[in-house]
Parts: C-alpha cells; structure tokens; sequence
C-alpha cells in the first residue's frame, strides 16, 4: 500500500494504532491540521474522550474536512470515541457534541460504566475467522441501534459492540491495546477493495 494511512491525533490512543498500523507494513501520517488529510488512504479515529476530540477538530478546523472525505468515502475506522465521532446519532452526547456521522448508528457512551467497570472479553466475529477476537472495553460505548445498510459483526450478549456500513467500521472496544490485528487487517482489506 503505498498511500498513508492517517491516524487522528489530537488526543487518545494515538500511539498504539500507529505501532499496530506500522507492524502491519503500512505508512502511518498522524493528523492534527488539514494538510495532513491530502493523500491518505484511509483514516483511524482512535479511543479517547469524544466530547474532546470533537472540539478539538473544530478548533483546528479538521471536522467539516473529515466529514467531505466520509462522504466522500474514505474508509474510516473507529475504535471506542472513534465509533462515536462516526455515529450518525448519539444518545446521550453532552450538551453541543457532535460528530463527524457517516455510519447510520445510534451510540450511547460509556454504555458499560465508568473506568472501574472496564472488561475484557473473547468475540465471535465471523468477519475475522473462526478465532475468537480478544477484546479490551474501556468505558466502552455501545450502538443502541443500526440503520439497514448497516452490517453487525460484534456483540457482547444483546449489545452490538461492532459494525460496518460500507467504508465505515467502527468497534466499542481497543484491539490496538489487545494486541490483535486482525481488526486492523480488516480495515485495511476495506481500504484495498476502493484504492
């Protein structure tokens, strides 16, 4: 793959998306100004507070931006807040959140609990193969509910906790910091499939 992958990195897990994308052979731009959107192949929107990142890409001027390349469909992938700043819908954002939508969700933050209530847990994900997926939540959201384009791949009992509509991926839950790259490797079949 020779075009980058971006990785937003105003506030999160930057970090270990950029080591999990690098292990994976691929050229990882960070991005905090517009600029640095040119050229990407795809895009990952790491965990973090969403409320945060959310302002802090109005405040540099990177969120309308974002959104014309969803639309335009760029392939995103959205881990935790990065599921919410993908979510069309949020039920219970603070006062003024928004976010970039794209994927036809309705998400609920911290649906799982406070820190002290983070867990980890194995997934049957078909979408990935017959293994089990390990996965880390972590003040997790959950998607309440899904539009009809949009595909389940995940849940944790009745709670959907990953789907893809399209370009679009996003997952409550931090394979960066399981340490699976399946997740990753998913993503990027997604962004091999439109460039």
């Amino acid at each position: 793959m020779t075009a980058p992958i971006g990785v937003l990195a105003l506030q999160g897990g930057v970090r270990e998306h950029e080591q999990m994308l690098a292990s994976l052979g691929c050229e990882v731009r960070l991005i905090r100004k517009v600029g640095d959107l040119d050229g990407i192949a795809g895009l990952v929107l790491p965990g973090g507070e969403s409320s945060v990142i959310d302002k802090l890409t109005r405040i540099f001027g990177i969120q309308e931006p974002i959104r014309e390349l969803i639309r335009g469909g760029l392939p995103v992938f959205g881990t935790c807040a990065g599921l919410i700043l993908l979510a069309e819908r949020l039920a219970d954002g603070i006062a003024g959140q928004q976010t970039f939508g794209g994927l036809d969700v309705t998400v609920r933050r911290n649906a799982f609990g406070s820190q002290l209530d983070s867990f980890e847990t194995d997934l049957e994900v078909p979408a990935l193969g017959p293994e089990p997926a390990h996965a880390v939540f972590i003040r997790a959201p959950i998607i309440e509910s899904v539009g009809a384009s949009v595909e389940v791949l995940a849940s944790v009992g009745d709670e959907i906790v990953a789907a893809r509509q399209g370009n679009l991926l996003g997952i409550s839950f931090h394979p960066e910091v399981a340490g699976d790259a399946r997740w990753h490797e998913y993503f990027l079949k997604i962004v091999a499939a439109r460039n």
